[in-house]
């Protein structure tokens, strides 16, 4: 029973990992978008996340690029 545990749990990490990577992309889009619309009024350390990020991202780090990527959206909705 643990080893069947185990080994689902282990398939859904291998599942899980590339759905985050594939995430982050769409989420650097986005933040692009919104920073395209607010122009000079977006907070500045917005463009330091997204980068951050998307840094993550190409290090193979997504769990972590998705955290920064979302940081940065957070903020972005805070200033509209």
């Amino acid at each position: 029973m643990i080893r069947r545990t185990l080994i689902a749990a282990g398939v859904a990490v291998l599942v899980a990992t590339p759905a985050l990577a594939f995430h982050c992309p769409k989420d650097v889009k986005a933040i692009d978008a919104a920073l395209a619309k607010q122009g000079a009024s977006a907070p500045a350390n917005v463009k330091t996340l997204r980068d951050e990020g998307d840094a993550l991202h190409k290090a193979g780090k997504h769990k972590e690029s998705v955290g920064k990527l979302a940081e940065a959206m957070r903020t972005l909705l805070g200033s509209m």
